[in-house]
C-alpha cells in the first residue's frame, strides 16, 4: 500500500512537474521567442488609428462666392439580416426605391442577399443611387428610418453613413472652367486638375490606446498629426459677369441652334479671365447623366478652326508697326488672281476705296494687298508668331490645344493667311490673348483663372500676377489699330461691327465668317461665325470673343450673330464695372450729343440682400454689399436720389464694427463720407476731389480711415493743379469749376481688374475665295 501511494505521488509530483516544464518553455517562446509578434498582436487590439480627412480647397470667383466645395454627403446601405428577421422586406424594398429612384427589383436583390454560406448579410451599400446622396434627400430616408423604429424596432435596418462629396453651387455656371470630381474622388478636367496637388490637402491621424469595449484607457498614450487641407483658389472669373455671358448664350443658342458656341472675357491689362463659356454645358453635380461627351468640351482652349477675318487684326496691327498702312491711300476692290487662284471680296467690287474703308467692310482685297503685297510672307509670318498663333498660351486649364502654323511658302497661303485662312489654324484664347495685346498698348500677356491661391493652415496668400511674354507692337501702333478698329464698330453705315456698337462707349472690334472645311472641301453653306473686341477704347476694361459654329440660316455672319452677344454682355459689364458713360447719341437734329439721363435710385428697403442684388443687377447698376446679414439695413444713395452714371449702389446688411470697408477709390468725398456714415467709421481727410487711396486705422473700439483725394485732372495727369493766380479775377471761378468737373474721368481711372472643332486640312494650295465678312454674298469657287 505504501509502495503504491509513493508511486501515485511520484506520477503526480512527475506530471505537475512536467506540465511546470511545459508552461515555463510556453512562456519563454511567447516572452522571448515570440515576443515581438505578441506585443503587436497585443498592441492591436488596444490601440487604435482614426484616419481625420483633410478637406479639399474650396473655389470661388474673384468676390469670394463659393463655386465648388466640400459638402456633407451620406451613403445609404441597408441590413438583409434584421429586414428578413423582421419580415419588412416589402415595405423596405418599395420606399426606398422611391425616395432612392432605385428600380425596385434591383433594391429587393440588396435587400435579399446573401453570402457564398447562404447567410443574409448584414450590410448592403445602395449603390449608386444610395451613394453620397445631398442633405435633403438623406433627410428624407432619415424620416424613414424613424418610422420603421417606431413600427417595428428596425431603424437599424437603413443605415447611413456620413461623408463628403465636391459640390458646386451654382449648378452649370463656369462647369467647363471649374470641371468636376467624380464619385471615386477623381478630379476630372478644369481646374479641378490643372490644381489638383494644391486643392488635395494631406489626411491627418489620431492614434490612442482603448479597451475591449472601444473605449479610450485613463492613462493612453496618445500619437496626433492634424491634417493639412487643401489650399483656396480665388478665381479671376466673375460670377456675375459669367452668368450675363451664358445668358445671352442661351438667347443666341435658342435663336441659331449652332452645334457649339463659345465665349470668353477678360481684362486685357492682366488677361485674368472674367468669364468663360461653352455650350453645350454639363452640370458637374450631375455629370454622370450629360447625355453627350461633347458636353465636357472646352471649345474656349480645346477647339481649332480657320478664323476668318477677326484674324485680319494681326495683318493691320503688322502694316501699321512697319508703317505700311495709310488709311487714306486707296487701292481698286476688284477681284485679283495671286498664285494661281481668284480672289475677291465675297464676289463685290466696291471700286476705288481707302484702305480704312477697306478695313470697316473687311475687304479680302486689302488685307491681301497689307498682308501679301506690302509686309510679305516672312514679315507677315513674324507678326503672326510675335502674336503667340502656333503656340499654347500657358493658361492654367488642362489640354489646352494648339496647331504649329507651317512656313507660308506659296503665293497663295501668303495671300490667304493674311485674311485668316488656309495654314492660320487658332484656338479662342490665342485670339483673346492677341486682341487684348492691341488693347493694352502692345504686350502680349498670358491668361490666367486663378487670381490667389489661400493656404487655410497658416493663413498665407500667394497672389498669382500677370505676366508678360513680350512686347508684340509698340504703345503708339497699338493706339493706332484700336482708332482703326473702333471705326469697324462706329461706322453704322458700312462697318461690319456695327451691330456691337453700345452707346456711351467707345468699342473696338472685328468681325469674323469662315468656311468650314467638310471632306477636305470648303463648305458652301456652314460657317464658324465670329466676333472679337474691346471696350471702352480710351481705357479699356474688358475684351471679349464670341465664337458660333455652324449657325441656322441664310447670310448668318459675325456681325448678323456675335457681334449682339458682344453689345448685350459688355453693356451689361461696364455698367457693373462702374465705369461711366459720359455721352449719348440722340435723334435730336439741333444737338448730336446729349448728357445722359440720371437715373433714380430704387427702393431697396425691405428686401433680402439677395432680392437686392438681383434687382440691382437686372437693373444693371453696380453694387458693394457692406456685412454679412441676409437683409438690407440701409442704402446709399437713398431711394429716389439722383444716380451719376457709373455710380455704386451701397447695401448695408449688418450693425457690425468689423464690417470691412470697401474700396472708395474713385468716389467723391461727399459720396465716400456717406458711406462710411452707414459704417460709422470715422473720417480724417487730405487732399480734394475723389478718393485715390484709403487707410485705415483702429484706436480702441473706433476705427477711422484716413481718405487721400486728388481732382479729376491731378488724378489722370498726375500733375498737381495749380494755385488760382490771384491777379486773374476768373481764376477762382475756373478753379471751382475744375474740382466739380467729371467724376468719371476719376472713375475710369480706377483700377476695375477685377464650335465643335473645325479643324481644317493643311494644303499646299488652298481655297483663298472661301471667306470674308463683307456684308455682301459668299465667295466665288475656284476657277
Amino acid at each position: 500500500m505504501v509502495k503504491r501511494i509513493k508511486m501515485r505521488t511520484l506520477l503526480i509530483g512527475g506530471f505537475i512537474t512536467l506540465f511546470f516544464l511545459v508552461l515555463v518553455t510556453r512562456i519563454f517562446f511567447i516572452q522571448v521567442v515570440n515576443g515581438d509578434e505578441w506585443q503587436e498582436r497585443a498592441a492591436g487590439l488596444i490601440e487604435r488609428e482614426q484616419t481625420i480627412k483633410a478637406a479639399r480647397g474650396t473655389i470661388t470667383d474673384r468676390n469670394g462666392n463659393v463655386l465648388a466645395t466640400d459638402s456633407p454627403a451620406y451613403t445609404v446601405s441597408v441590413n438583409p439580416l434584421l429586414i428578413n428577421q423582421l419580415g419588412i422586406e416589402d415595405e423596405v424594398t418599395q420606399k426606398l426605391s422611391a425616395l432612392l429612384k432605385k428600380n425596385e427589383s434591383e433594391m429587393r436583390a440588396l435587400v435579399t442577399a446573401k453570402n457564398s454560406k447562404g447567410e443574409f448579410f448584414q450590410q448592403r451599400e445602395v449603390r449608386s443611387e444610395g451613394y453620397k446622396i445631398s442633405p435633403e434627400l438623406a433627410e428624407k430616408v432619415k424620416a424613414l428610418r424613424e418610422e420603421l423604429q417606431d413600427e417595428y424596432k428596425a431603424g437599424n435596418a437603413i443605415v447611413m453613413t456620413q461623408e463628403s462629396k465636391r459640390f458646386y453651387p451654382e449648378q452649370t455656371l463656369a462647369s467647363h472652367v471649374l470641371g468636376y470630381m467624380s464619385r471615386d474622388g477623381k478630379a476630372v478636367n478644369g481646374l479641378e486638375v490643372s490644381y489638383n496637388d494644391v486643392l488635395t490637402g494631406t489626411d491627418g491621424y489620431l492614434n490612442y490606446q482603448k479597451d475591449a469595449k472601444g473605449i479610450k484607457l485613463p492613462d493612453s498614450q496618445d500619437s496626433y498629426l492634424p491634417p493639412q487641407n487643401g489650399k483656396n483658389l480665388k478665381l479671376t472669373i466673375d460670377d456675375t459677369i459669367q452668368l450675363y455671358i451664358e445668358e445671352a448664350m442661351k438667347e443666341t443658342v435658342a435663336k441659331y441652334n449652332p452645334l457649339s458656341m463659345t465665349v470668353i472675357a477678360a481684362d486685357p491689362n492682366t488677361m485674368e479671365i472674367l468669364g468663360m463659356a461653352n455650350w453645350p454645358t454639363f452640370n458637374p453635380n450631375t455629370y454622370a447623366s450629360t447625355p453627350d461627351q461633347k458636353n465636357f468640351i472646352n471649345h474656349a482652349t480645346q477647339s481649332i478652326y480657320e478664323p476668318g477675318s477677326t484674324f485680319k487684326i494681326v495683318t493691320l496691327a503688322g502694316a501699321v508697326e512697319e508703317k505700311l498702312f495709310d488709311p487714306n491711300a486707296t487701292f481698286e476692290s476688284k477681284p485679283t488672281r495671286i498664285g494661281g487662284f481668284t480672289i475677291s471680296d465675297n464676289g463685290h467690287s466696291y471700286g476705288r476705296i481707302s484702305y480704312l474703308e477697306g478695313v470697316k467692310r473687311s475687304s479680302n482685297i486689302a488685307f491681301v494687298n497689307l498682308g501679301y503685297n506690302m509686309l510679305g510672307g516672312e514679315r507677315l509670318r513674324h507678326y503672326i508668331d510675335q502674336f503667340g498663333f502656333g503656340k499654347k498660351t500657358g493658361i492654367d486649364l488642362p489640354s489646352e490645344a494648339a496647331s504649329p502654323i507651317k512656313p507660308l511658302i506659296y503665293k497663295s497661303e501668303i495671300a490667304t493667311a493674311a485674311y485668316g485662312h488656309g495654314l492660320v489654324q487658332v484656338t479662342p484664347i490665342q485670339q483673346l490673348a492677341a486682341i487684348s495685346a492691341v488693347a493694352n498698348g502692345g504686350k502680349l500677356l498670358q491668361p490666367h483663372l486663378v487670381k490667389e491661391i489661400i493656404n487655410p493652415n497658416d493663413g498665407s496668400t500667394e497672389v498669382i500676377k500677370p505676366k508678360v511674354v513680350r512686347q508684340v507692337i509698340s504703345k503708339e501702333s497699338a493706339k493706332l489699330v484700336s482708332g482703326y478698329l473702333e471705326q469697324v464698330v462706329a461706322d453704322q453705315t458700312i462697318g461690319t461691327g456695327r451691330n456691337a456698337y453700345i452707346e456711351g462707349y467707345r468699342v473696338a472690334g472685328k468681325t469674323g465668317t469662315a468656311r468650314k472645311v467638310i471632306n477636305g472641301q470648303y463648305s458652301k453653306s456652314k460657317d464658324v461665325v465670329s466676333f472679337i473686341g474691346f471696350a471702352p477704347v480710351n481705357n479699356p476694361k474688358i475684351a471679349m470673343l464670341i465664337v458660333i459654329d455652324q449657325p441656322d440660316g441664310t447670310n448668318i455672319g459675325g456681325g448678323t450673330a456675335a457681334a449682339p452677344v458682344f453689345k448685350k454682355v459688355v453693356s451689361q459689364t461696364l455698367q457693373y464695372m462702374g465705369v461711366p458713360k459720359d455721352t449719348a447719341k440722340t435723334n435730336d437734329k439741333k444737338s448730336k450729343e446729349t448728357v445722359v439721363l440720371q437715373a433714380k435710385a430704387p427702393d431697396l428697403s425691405g428686401k433680402t440682400a439677395k432680392q437686392a442684388r438681383s434687382q440691382l443687377l437686372n437693373s444693371g447698376i453696380a453694387y458693394v454689399t457692406l456685412g454679412q446679414g441676409e437683409n438690407v439695413i440701409r442704402q446709399y444713395p437713398q431711394a429716389g436720389a439722383s444716380m451719376n452714371p457709373g455710380q455704386r449702389v451701397y447695401l448695408l446688411t449688418e450693425e457690425s464694427s468689423k464690417m470691412k470697408v470697401p474700396d472708395l477709390t474713385g468716389e467723391s468725398l461727399r459720396d465716400a463720407l456717406e458711406i462710411l456714415s452707414l459704417m460709422k467709421v470715422g473720417v480724417t481727410t487730405k487732399g480734394e476731389g475723389y478718393v485715390v487711396k484709403q487707410k485705415e486705422q483702429v484706436s480702441g473700439e473706433q476705427r477711422t480711415v484716413q481718405l487721400t483725394l486728388q481732382t479729376a485732372k491731378a488724378a489722370v495727369t498726375g500733375i498737381a493743379d495749380e494755385a488760382p493766380d490771384s491777379s486773374d479775377p476768373d481764376a477762382e471761378k475756373k478753379d471751382e469749376n475744375a474740382k466739380t468737373d467729371d467724376k468719371a474721368a476719376a472713375t475710369e481711372e480706377k483700377d476695375e481688374s477685377g464650335g465643335t472643332q473645325s479643324q481644317s486640312d493643311s494644303q499646299t494650295q488652298t481655297n483663298p475665295e472661301a471667306n470674308s465678312d463683307s456684308s455682301a454674298g459668299k465667295g466665288a469657287s475656284l476657277p
